[in-house]
């Protein structure tokens, strides 16, 4: 039989033997399940009990590299699974010491949602290191790379691996217009070389790339550089299959899968296919089918527990409307349960309709994090307070700091307008940068040290309280035993599962329908075939059905009958849920109009909420960690007469 050339593609003898011959140029394959894909499907929820008994076999499997953290981990792990995420990084060490480590770092921002001092960048790369990292996947949300040069230097002095990245992202369906075209993304590639990298990763965060887009600009890559190039793309649209085979036609060196219980959705293509369709090829990537389906069976063993935090309810496992709202997945998710948290769901088509002009606004950046938050928000607010179109009443911090400059430089100006307004009485001045962002940020680790005392016991304490002050001073006391770990942050066990699927069978079958009004239960509403059925069910540890990104409930200070009784134009009410960041007052303060009061988190984002009177703040009702849900009375102001 004569075959045909695909690309750099040739056929060869089949084998399937795990022992077979090495192929001319294996293609390499990273594994992203224990990173990324669980960040795609389960909220980033993922625990490190669930991936030990996974560990030694993934760093058998002949994977390129395994990325183990970054993105959302770090996050996550300390504020919803009471985790510490140095002690993930140094013990899957331990069970994987072959394969090398990898993850996904913000660039100046860290693992964070703004930019961080350099001193607080260079602690981080450097106990990152220290812990076990070895790749350093680096990208920066406006692929400004200026905002590479502090972290890169630290892995370069150490010997690591800097893989810069260009992030993907359309403003029309497909590759092209006068904005994210090719010849603006071989430009930025062209300036990743110029940088010094050791490899150049596309990451396509929403799943847009197509395949013979992709054919064709690593076609392009590949004749003007030979440093390793790796491809990154999620399977949103239906679309990942399709172009990663067709980068690896092309020339593509690494690509990025999932093992399949971790893989699809709006997760990654799964390795499992990959690695039977190239067998035959010069392009085989060398690795046993046999021993990803046992690592797959294992994995699919805890997929119970987590369940709850599906996020894709339709039957369909593709959503090709990504290609029109081009909205990342984590993102559309915190949309999605935002508005849920605001019972503004039906909102959400407006929402998708003001997302390009917004983010035209802000101009034209990329969608990732956090800039996909950035957009995300503001677009929020802008539906739910504006009075009219394009009024921006509610500007968010961030949407503030990225007007003047703390992100970096912007793909397209930013709306002279939007710019102007968010900029007055703007702490740093209304005049925007064009340096280097963190050339002008004062150090912070040595305030942290000051602030923290001794409840940070050593360095990576520390740093954890540079990046998330708030939520890093709670796991502290949680990780000391000063105060105990919710029932929420708690993991969910097998066991628990099953007593659940128990309850919601004896629901369908008639046996629990009526709500219990015990306080040692909880009413959960399970719809099955469009009906409805309400289950009294046991508080659990770990089975809060909360997928978003809010905190986990504290308990709150009792409000004042003040709050309660006597409300009046000083009663400060939260305007949407989230989590009290800080308060810039304190009870017995005089404020006047504008004066900023508190700070709530929303979706990662700062909302700083400021006086609509003069007065005296007489009541302070929540204290910083606690979480508040939409019109939860915040402070009290007494007007002045």
């Amino acid at each position: 039989m004569k075959y045909d050339k695909h690309g750099v593609l040739e056929m060869t003898q089949l084998k399937f033997e795990a022992d077979r011959p090495k192929a001319a140029n294996p293609i390499k394959i990273n594994d992203v399940s224990l990173r990324d894909g669980h960040q795609s499907l389960f909220a980033t929820r993922g625990r490190t009990e669930d991936m030990l008994h996974v560990a030694e076999m993934i760093d058998d499997a002949g994977y390129n590299a395994v990325e183990t953290w970054g993105g959302a981990t770090f996050d996550t792990m300390h504020r919803f699974l009471g985790e510490d995420p140095w002690e993930r990084l140094r013990t899957l060490k331990k069970h994987m010491p072959k394969t090398p480590f990898s993850m996904l770092l913000r660039g100046q921002n860290v693992v964070g949602y703004r930019n961080y001092a350099d001193d607080v960048v260079q602690s981080f790369v450097q106990r990152s290191i220290d812990n076990g990292m070895d790749i350093f996947r680096c990208f920066d949300a406006l692929n400004d790379f200026r905002n590479f040069e502090t972290a890169a230097k630290v892995i370069k002095d150490n010997g690591k691996h800097f893989q810069g990245v260009v992030c993907y992202t359309l403003n029309q369906p497909r590759l092209g217009g006068d904005v994210y075209n090719q010849e603006y993304y071989i430009n930025k590639v062209k300036d990743l070389i110029a940088f010094g990298v050791d490899s150049i990763c596309l990451k396509d965060m929403a799943g847009l790339i197509a395949p013979y887009d992709i054919y064709n600009l690593v076609r392009e890559i590949k004749s003007i550089t030979d440093i390793p190039l790796n491809l990154h793309t999620h399977f949103t649209s239906g679309m990942a299959d399709l172009s990663i085979l067709k980068a690896i036609e092309a020339g593509v060196d690494i690509v990025d899968t999932c093992i399949g219980p971790y893989a699809y959705r709006t997760s990654h293509p799964a390795v499992e296919p990959l690695i039977m369709t190239l067998l035959g090829t010069n392009r085989d990537t060398g690795m046993d089918i046999k021993k990803i389906t046992a690592i797959a069976s294992e994995m699919e063993k805890d997929i119970p527990k987590y369940k709850h935090l599906d996020n894709t309810p339709n039957y369909a496992i593709t959503d090709i409307n990504v290609l029109l709202h081009q909205t990342p997945g984590g993102m559309l998710s915190n949309l999605v349960n935002q508005l849920k948290a605001m019972d503004k769901l039906d909102k959400l088509d407006e929402v998708f309709r003001l997302l390009p002009k917004v983010r035209k606004d802000l101009g034209n950046i990329p969608l990732v994090t956090p800039t996909s938050q950035i957009v995300g928000v503001q677009t929020v607010n802008n539906v739910l307070f504006d009075t009219y179109e394009g009024e921006y009443s509610n500007i968010t911090k961030e949407v503030k700091d990225l007007c003047y400059g703390l992100y970096g430089k912007t793909t397209h100006p930013i709306n002279p307008e939007v710019q102007k307004k968010a900029l007055i009485g703007y702490e740093r001045g209304e005049t925007p940068i064009t340096v280097r962002p963190g050339s002008i940020l004062e150090p912070e680790m040595d305030a942290v040290k000051e602030k923290f005392g001794t409840l940070a016991k050593d360095i990576d304490d520390e740093v954890l309280c540079a990046l998330y002050p708030v939520t890093g001073k709670r796991f502290l006391k949680w990780k000391y035993d000063l105060e105990p770990i919710p029932a929420d942050v708690k993991p969910k066990t097998l066991e628990q599962v099953k007593k659940e699927d128990e309850l919601v069978a004896k629901a369908l079958s008639g046996e629990l329908t009526a709500k219990s009004g015990d306080s040692n239960l909880q009413d959960i509403e399970v719809l099955v075939d469009g009906e409805k059925f309400t289950v009294s069910v046991p508080m659990m540890a770990g089975a809060s059905l909360n997928a978003g990104g809010a905190s986990p409930r504290r308990k709150k200070k009792k409000k004042g009958k003040k709050a309660e009784s006597n409300d009046n134009e000083g009663t400060v009410r939260a305007p949407i849920p989230g989590m009290v960041v800080e308060y810039k007052v304190k009870k017995g303060d005089k404020v006047k109009v504008g004066d900023a009061l508190v700070v709530v988190e929303a979706m990662k984002m700062m909302n700083s909420l400021e006086s609509k009177v003069n007065g005296v703040v007489t009541e302070i009702t929540l204290e910083s960690g606690d979480s508040v849900g939409k019109d939860d009375v915040l402070l009290v102001i007494e007007p002045k007469k």
